[in-house]
């Protein structure tokens, strides 16, 4: 029947995007990690609220944005054994009167297993595959957005900490010869919306519809084509980083970003109750705002009076000691915690992402491989069949 016929080519379609999907997300993922290498001690501002929170290394950055690349191979990879089960033999609606070896079929068009259920398999079925995928896809799409967004805020600034290198990326001002415009950033953005509008056509065509009608029944019912431009845009944008590492240092220098580690400090070298410290370190932050000046620019004896307004007893830190606690290096490196910024975490957190973008390329070579082999043993045994037979 055409409709198993139709199920099954839209499965193969969905098989194939989601193995070129992977493929590129693991091209894209290896960015990040080379990236991340070249900045394990480079500090950097890291914001909650778009406001400045605390610091943290380009690495550390580069790392999470590549762990939920990571989480979506690994839901694709899901996915696709999911979507690599075969509806051919379903027929219309209840298999045949020819006793069809559906199994062999499967085998033959190297799916994993069968869509069982005749109903199903080209009624309802068709629907889930397809809104799993584009679900996926839609989580890569807005990722990527968000990373966009994230490096574009940097060029309202005059001297910007990150910026995309002069290149073809960044384009010149038709009239202001002083602006550089970064048009990755905006393509990038802007596909990338278009990607996750694109990737509602499943929910729309098939929403409040009865089985088996034709409307989301599509031979290529999640095109991949603008998705994998989008993935290859942001893979340049991350190669074209360009950190400038004194101007971030300033940055988080600038405001009062470290002041969490006070109140850590204050527990752990003289059992201050968190909640004292915290305090302490609010009321500092007002004072020298309030003054115009940076943290570090705070006169020590005013960090004294304030404690002790606050906490009725005397600073129990020297000023070599307060003037460490508050400076970057120490908040960063200094973390204790699974997954942070200090550079023996984000080693060990690189070495082993390198493994598991290793065995997912391996798991999609050996995919796409197998999948050639057996279409290539197809057309040989289709062209041994004698004329009088095909």
């Amino acid at each position: 029947s055409r409709q198993d016929l139709a199920s099954t080519i839209a499965r193969m379609n969905l098989r194939d995007g989601l193995l070129q999907i992977i493929e590129s997300l693991i091209a894209l993922r290896q960015s990040f990690l080379k990236r991340a290498e070249e900045h394990i001690e480079t500090i950097i501002p890291a914001y909650t609220h778009g406001v400045q929170a605390q610091p943290t290394t380009f690495a550390h950055y580069l790392l999470a944005f590549e762990s939920a690349l990571a989480r979506a191979s690994e839901r694709l990879q899901e996915t696709y054994a999911r979507v690599n089960k075969c509806p051919l033999g379903a027929a219309a609606l209840t298999t045949s009167s020819f006793p069809l070896d559906r199994h062999r079929l499967a085998e033959l068009l190297g799916f994993e297993g069968l869509v069982e259920n005749a109903y199903d398999a080209n009624h309802l079925a068709p629907i889930d595959s397809a809104l799993e995928c584009a679900a996926g896809y839609s989580s890569i799409a807005l990722q990527a957005g968000m990373f966009a967004q994230d490096i574009h805020a940097q060029y309202a600034e005059p001297v910007p900490w990150f910026m995309l290198a002069a290149g073809e990326l960044t384009g010149t001002s038709s009239i202001m010869p002083q602006k550089r415009n970064p048009a990755a950033l905006e393509q990038l953005r802007a596909q990338s919306s278009i990607v996750i509008s694109e990737m509602q056509t499943m929910t729309w065509v098939s929403h409040n519809n009865r089985p088996g009608m034709f409307d989301y029944r599509m031979y290529d019912p999640v095109p991949v084509a603008r998705l994998l431009q989008v993935i290859n845009i942001y893979r340049q944008v991350v190669d074209a980083l360009v950190v400038n590492k004194a101007r971030a240092l300033e940055e988080v220098r600038a405001d009062y970003s470290t002041t969490t580690e006070i109140a850590d400090a204050l527990l752990q070298k003289a059992e201050v109750p968190f909640r004292t410290g915290h305090h302490f370190a609010s009321k500092l932050t007002d004072f020298g705002r309030g003054k115009g000046l940076k943290l570090q620019e705070i006169p020590f004896a005013e960090v004294q009076r304030i404690y002790a307004e606050n906490a009725s007893e005397s600073l129990p830190l020297s000023e070599k000691e307060y003037a460490d606690i508050i400076s970057a290096e120490y908040m960063v490196f200094g973390r204790k915690g699974l997954g942070g910024p200090q550079v023996m975490e984000v080693k060990r957190t690189l070495k082993a992402k390198r493994g598991a973008t290793a065995a997912d390329g391996t798991w999609q070579f050996d995919q796409c491989k197998a999948l050639m082999q057996l279409r290539e043993a197809n057309e040989t045994n289709f062209m041994a069949i004698p004329e009088s037979h095909k």
